[in-house]
């Protein structure tokens, strides 16, 4: 377990010389990647969105590829095609960007959603078909998407069946006085990007995710998890609440989260944690919501306020 929190706190080490003062979300794409989920990172331009997943991939060590998300791309460019080989006589598949441990899909509303969706397979079930045949993708495999936000222009609404598939939602937000000043002492002579080294593996990260999978979580904690979810469903302000899917990321993320902090358990903290940055974009609030600006951040702090959080006999015996 230690041998796991002290790897995984290099890969954060060496990720953040590129990303000044962004721990946290780096943190919270690891505790996507050891639960098999996948990170939309929104915010403006210019913030350091693509930085942040390349730096992200290089540390790992996986095998990347990036996806220019553009209005003139197409499913087949994302997914492979099958194409005739005139010398052997038969048709072979041509593999798409996609067949990568790690996918960057850079600015990923800027494609129309038909484009956007020939990635719905892929994240779901880590598999491509292409003219019928059925394609495996490697493991481990994540999508590291990002957008800007949707009122900018020339941009598409990512479909609900598709955001519902990412395990995290993120923002970077702007550095702070300090955090702006170091990023300028980091790029006076070259690009920090250039110095990250890979500090674990596929197989690294393959035996972390079956790790986090063995994480013990309280019975109490999946009643705390259940009753939150069924609380975005009946929520005056919400007019479509979380998926099953929604309540599944949010238990395997949890326990990522514990591995990461170094726990063989989950704890209430953690669930509050996740919450957010988990079921945020699942939700779909009521008109009337909107208008008032409330925000789904705000409709998720009431719900966790009008929830007991249970309190864990082991937890009770560390403090």
């Amino acid at each position: 377990m230690h041998t796991y929190t002290e790897k995984l706190r290099q890969v954060m080490d060496h990720a953040a010389q590129a990303v000044v003062g962004k721990h946290e979300v780096i943190e919270k794409i690891l505790v996507a990647l050891l639960a098999g989920g996948h990170v939309l990172v929104e915010d403006v331009p210019g913030v350091g969105k693509t930085t942040l997943v390349h730096a992200v991939a290089k540390t790992i060590g996986c095998s990347f590829k990036r996806i220019q998300f553009t209005p003139d791309l197409l499913p087949s460019d994302i997914t492979g095609v099958t194409v005739y080989n005139m010398k052997k006589g038969e048709f072979e598949y041509k593999q798409g960007p996609v067949s990568a441990n790690v996918i960057l899909a850079d600015e990923i509303n800027r494609s129309s959603p038909k484009t956007q969706s020939s990635l719905l397979e892929a994240m779901q079930e880590g598999q491509v078909t292409v003219d019928g045949n059925t394609y495996k993708l490697p493991r481990p495999f994540i999508v590291l998407a990002t957008q800007n936000p949707i009122e900018y222009e020339g941009t598409f609404p990512l479909p609900e069946a598709q955001i519902d598939r990412f395990a995290v939602r993120l923002t970077m937000g702007y550095p702070t006085f300090t955090e702006e000043k170091n990023i300028l002492r980091s790029h006076r002579s070259e690009d920090p990007l250039r110095r990250i080294e890979a500090v674990m593996g596929e197989q690294d990260i393959l035996e972390m995710q079956q790790a986090a999978a063995q994480i013990h979580v309280d019975d109490t904690l999946y009643d705390y998890i259940v009753q939150i979810i069924q609380a975005t469903r009946s929520h005056k302000d919400i007019y479509l609440g979380c998926s099953p899917r929604g309540t599944l990321a949010l238990f395997n993320n949890c326990r990522a989260l514990a591995l990461i902090r170094g726990r063989e358990y989950v704890i209430p903290d953690d669930v509050k944690e996740l919450a957010h940055c988990t079921l945020t974009h699942r939700l779909i609030l009521k008109s009337e919501a909107r208008i008032q600006g409330k925000m789904p951040d705000t409709v998720i702090a009431e719900v966790l306020k009008s929830i007991r959080v249970p309190v864990l006999a082991k937890v009770k015996g560390n403090d």
